[in-house]
């Protein structure tokens, strides 16, 4: 028989820890599968893989800004929602190194997901006790797909640290829920702080902040009315102030950018909404298919996940409603005479934390699910799940916080074990379920992989384009080129590869002004007497310059390299 959670008075030392079961075989796996996966990242970030682009280089551009104390950006360049956090995290990296470079960019977010991964089978663990069905978990975030991947390593805004964010406040959710002992306050402050800070950075993750917003009203009710409460409050103020202070000072309501990027100012049809929204959304964007499409057998996850869903939520539900109440506020020192709920031990050499009580373990399971409904949803209704399905499959990177919760019911049949998230482990799958979880786990793996190694055969094509790219830097600063008119997928990426050293303004196809994310650069290009202007080989806006090139013959010096054209204004 298990023993629930009791907190100790405040006034008491610290518990006894009790020693943790030793890792064994499956420790050494689980770290093997840790360094795959990191692994797997950095050999990408070697091969300047995934491909970079202009919006990952504004961030870029605000990080050298802010190494410099040149700018202090609220928002991401060029408009007036998401936070720049990843441009404060790579500042201190671009001082130390002495300049801006792509990989210094990155390395920030790959260390967001290592604490992502590690978070990841902490939650897993503290939750089901179950150090196998850990390993599964951190092997499948160990893949990645090319949609997974470019989530995670490429610092354009949110994706990165939304998922670390999201699984820290799991963890820290469970641990105020169950009273775990220690720090509890620190928790509460922590817990404010990313829910604020996300608010701040980009959207996407509040369905997880509510919902596990709401485990920790359910279970720490009292808490919120004391110092735990006035802390929390002032912690979430703080992560959100740059969003506060910027609203209050210029009267913008971010939320009308938001719902303006999400499609909301367009229209697509609702049966496109369905097709990129619940087929192809969830594929692409939980790492099923291979770059930029879906094959029609990798589409079968998006069929499994309403199952799959329906299932966690379900068992879940079912264990909250059996479990028995938690006497008291968790938090609070109880009367050891009391009996307590059944608990999930602590797995996996925890250290000797406290057991989580089955009611904490599945309101937590539910709180995923829920989110994981919650985006979906939200996702499949804008209109950008209908215009963009490819591209906009990134804003579902979140579902990646909720895999446990998914996969856990199937995991415990395939096992023999009961589908139920925590606690009671009486009874047996039926004679089909078990090799049907069995099957659907394989599917998952397999399918997982081989949308790894589609991503991994495209590593030598993107390091080859990158070496054009740096010819093309090259060439410039030979040429003695300062300013540049191009397009906006070249403009922002040449600048931040020369470090500001050659300053580019956008135009379109057509050769009109288009979006500068950055308006200085604009202003120094116009005041330049003759820019040259750079375009990708085959490229519209190449075939335009052609044009003019051969209506007025002379009045461009052409300048071609491996890739790229260069029209240079004649002396």
């Amino acid at each position: 028989m298990t023993v629930g959670v009791r907190e100790q008075p405040r006034d008491a030392g610290p518990p006894h820890p009790r020693p943790g079961p030793r890792l064994g075989l499956v420790g050494w796996l689980t770290g093997l599968a840790v360094l795959v996966g990191v692994g797997y990242r950095l050999w990408l970030l070697g091969h300047a893989a995934p491909p970079t682009n202009s919006d990952e280089a504004a961030m870029g551009l605000a990080a050298l800004h802010i190494s410099r104390a040149e700018d202090f950006p609220v928002w991401f360049y060029g408009q007036q929602y998401m936070g720049p956090l990843e441009a404060y995290l790579a500042a201190p990296v671009f001082a130390l190194a002495g300049g801006p470079s792509l990989l210094g960019l990155r390395l920030p977010t790959l260390a967001l997901y290592v604490l992502f991964l590690l978070l990841a089978w902490r939650l897993t663990l503290r939750l089901t006790g179950d150090l196998w069905f850990g390993l599964l978990v951190v092997a499948l975030l160990a893949l990645g797909s090319d949609r997974v991947v470019k989530n995670q390593l490429i610092a354009g805004g949110g994706y990165p640290e939304m998922n670390a964010a999201g699984m820290a406040l799991a963890v820290l959710a469970v641990d105020l829920a169950s009273g775990r002992p220690g720090w509890w306050l620190a928790r509460w402050a922590v817990w404010g702080f990313l829910a604020g800070l996300m608010v701040w950075v980009d959207p996407l993750v509040l369905p997880y902040v509510v919902a596990l917003g709401a485990v920790l009203v359910g279970f720490c009710r009292r808490q919120l009315w004391g110092a735990a409460g006035a802390l929390f409050g002032a912690a979430a103020v703080l992560g959100a102030a740059p969003l506060l202070l910027d609203s209050l000072l210029s009267g913008r309501n971010p939320l009308n950018a938001v719902l303006a990027a999400s499609g909301a100012n367009a229209s697509a049809g609702w049966a496109d909404r369905l097709h990129g929204g619940l087929l192809l959304g969830p594929a692409l964007g939980m790492g099923f298919c291979g770059p930029g499409r879906c094959a029609t057998w990798q589409l079968w996850w998006a069929l499994a996940l309403p199952l799959l869903l329906a299932l966690a939520a379900a068992t879940a539900w079912h264990t909250l409603r059996r479990a028995p109440a938690l006497p008291t506020d968790p938090a609070l020192p109880t009367d050891p005479a009391l009996p307590t709920d059944s608990a999930v031990p602590a797995a996996g050499g925890a250290g000797g934390v406290a057991e989580v009580p089955a009611r904490v373990a599945a309101a937590v399971w539910l709180a995923l699910v829920l989110a994981a409904v919650g985006t979906l949803g939200a996702y499949t209704v804008s209109s950008a799940a209908g215009l963009t399905p490819v591209e906009s499959s990134r804003y579902l990177s979140c579902l990646l916080i909720s895999l446990p919760a998914l996969l856990w019911p199937v995991w415990a049949t395939a096992r023999g074990g009961p589908r139920r998230p925590v606690g009671d482990r009486r009874g047996v799958g039926s004679a089909l379920a078990r090799p049907v979880a069995l099957a659907l786990l394989v599917a998952t793996l397999g399918t997982a992989g081989h949308a790894t190694w589609q991503a991994a055969r495209t590593a030598p094509a993107t390091r080859t384009a990158e070496a054009r790219h740096t010819e093309l830097v090259t060439t410039l600063r030979q040429l003695g080129v300062r300013h540049v008119i191009a397009g906006y997928w070249t403009c922002n990426r040449l600048t931040f590869a020369t470090a500001e050293q050659v300053v580019c303004a956008v135009v379109d196809d057509a050769l009109r002004p288009g979006f500068d994310r950055y308006p200085a650069y604009r202003r120094e290009v116009d005041a330049a007497t003759a820019p040259a202007w750079v375009a990708p080989t085959g490229s519209p806006l190449a075939h335009t310059l052609d044009e003019r090139l051969r209506a007025a013959p002379g009045s461009l010096d052409l300048v071609t390299i491996d890739g790229w054209r260069i029209y240079l204004p004649s002396a």
